[in-house]
């Protein structure tokens, strides 16, 4: 049996494999998001390991797993999130700065001004922006009392989601290049941390976690993590998208998906060298295996599934996020209204941590239907604004969509987003394949089946043809970039 955790920026999903991918048993629960001032979001790491702890071992008795028969553990996580925490302890020394959050988007401009972005652009693949984790470790050290003393003492350690699971699963310090190429820290060319570029950024390398292959060995499960399973080994660890690009199987060059989760990633395999950076668009590594790095390119969308959830929670206009697929239906179209998520700015291919939430269009009638198809087709737009950019990036055009994510159960955003994306847009059977990835990992890891056998077990579900015309879709596109623009640079005007 294989155990998957996806450790998601708003819940923890745990699923339950057997060795031919065969789901068995399923967890989750969400955990409290923490928001002390405009633009800063927060975790309570220690909240995460408990919520965690507890959604595996549901998962594990709904599947029916007796005590020792767990083979493996595949982990997932969202990425830049940065972790501080005592080693000795193991407890939290500062909330975990999530990767939405932008109190350091001042630090990135100062660094910008000061001509190190084209560096960091051609080392990491990245981009100079508070979504990745650096900025996010040095403002701990220059906000936490005392935390350079402990980091210089070895009383402190820093890492992304990943590397606090698999510190409180097996008492080590680790990570793996996919999410270590998410820090502006890693190399890509070096495969490895890189001395000059934690100098520059003011982060301590002694404080990094070692990086191992996603799949491999992390170490065995410690006794008292999962009570009855330990001795499981931890065999995998990608990112969140990552994962999904490896759950989906897309194991070839030019292959690629998009996850449609709190934010939506699109990646596309690259190949096993580094590829160019690319305007609005990252280079980043997909998944180390052995000596072999794989890497991908990406175009990440910060607020989709996010949106959905503000509606629910924030404005109280819906009671589930299932409720906007009636509501969006409910229109003949989307009467002018169009809503802009940079909550926590623009990501691909804008790159803007300034622009802010903006709704255009509304009118007396407007409501809560009006509402929710704006929230749903901004989750496509943006998609395929992402799209658009990989494909002037490969010159290659991208004929049909892999698609997986809690989002793909609404089926009337799923075929919106083949009308303007013009192209096919495809649901596997398993929709949470940011899971699935992680199991596979854990499975070829652990020596329970090959790569190749693995890209047997990914299963069709759903194809969504566009039916849009194109002068439709041009129109919906045009009116769409109309209101992006007005979005842009709000708080920094």
């Amino acid at each position: 049996m294989i155990l998957a955790i996806d450790q998601g920026t708003t819940g923890t999903t745990c699923l339950v494999f057997d060795a031919e991918m065969e789901l068995l048993g399923r967890a989750y629960s969400e955990f409290e998001q923490h928001f002390p001032e405009p633009g800063w979001v927060e975790h309570d790491a220690a909240e995460i390991w408990s919520v965690t702890r507890a959604v595996a071992l549901e998962a594990l008795e709904a599947a029916g797993v007796a005590p020792g028969g767990l083979a493996a553990v595949g982990i997932s996580n969202h990425r830049e999130t940065v972790c501080v925490w005592d080693p000795a302890t193991g407890e939290p020394l500062h909330r975990a700065l999530v990767w939405q959050d932008l109190r350091t988007a001042d630090r990135c401009e100062e660094l910008r001004s000061e001509g190190i972005e084209p560096l960091l652009r051609e080392r990491t693949g990245l981009v100079l922006d508070p979504y990745f984790s650096a900025t996010k470790i040095e403002w701990l050290l220059a906000n936490v009392d005392g935390l350079p003393a402990k980091v210089e003492a070895g009383s402190a350690v820093f890492g992304t989601v990943d590397s606090w699971l698999a510190f409180k699963l097996t008492g080590e310090h680790v990570t793996d290049p996919s999410n270590a190429s998410r820090t502006l820290c890693y190399d890509l060319r070096e495969r490895g941390w890189s001395a000059e570029l934690c100098e520059i950024l003011g982060v301590p390398i002694g404080a990094l976690p070692e990086i191992r292959p996603s799949i491999g060995g992390f170490g065995p499960l410690l006794d008292d993590a999962l009570p009855g399973y330990g001795g499981a080994l931890l065999a995998g660890i990608a990112g969140d998208q990552q994962a999904a690009l490896y759950g989906q199987v897309a194991f070839q060059p030019g292959e690629g998906k998009n996850t449609y989760g709190t934010g939506s990633f699109v990646l596309v395999n690259a190949g096993t060298e580094p590829p160019q950076p690319q305007p609005g668009l990252l280079s980043t590594v997909a998944w180390g295996i052995g000596d072999k790095i794989v890497y991908a390119i990406e175009a990440a969308i910060f607020v989709t599934g996010a949106g959905v959830q503000w509606l629910r929670d924030g404005l109280g206009i819906i009671d589930e996020a299932a409720e906007t697929e009636a509501l969006a239906a409910s229109l003949p179209d989307n009467q002018g209204v169009y809503f802009v998520p940079a909550m926590s700015g623009l990501g691909s291919p804008y790159w803007d941590p300034y622009a802010r939430g903006t709704i255009v269009g509304l009118t007396r009638g407007s409501g809560r239907a009006e509402m929710a198809r704006a929230t749903l087709e901004a989750i496509a737009y943006q998609s395929v604004d992402a799209v658009r950019a990989i494909e002037a990036a490969t010159g290659t055009p991208i004929t049909s969509l892999k698609a997986d994510g809690g989002a793909t159960a609404n089926r009337w955003l799923m075929q919106f987003q083949a009308d303007v994306l013009g192209a096919a847009v495809i649901v596997p059977e398993i929709s949470e394949t940011t899971a699935l990835g992680a199991a596979m990992m854990a499975g070829v890891g652990a020596g329970l089946f090959t790569e190749s056998d693995a890209a047997t077990l990914w299963r069709e579900s759903v194809r969504y043809e566009p039916q849009m015309t194109s002068g439709e879709r041009e129109r919906l596109l045009a009116d769409w970039a109309r209101a992006v623009e007005r979005s842009r640079d709000w708080a920094g005007a």
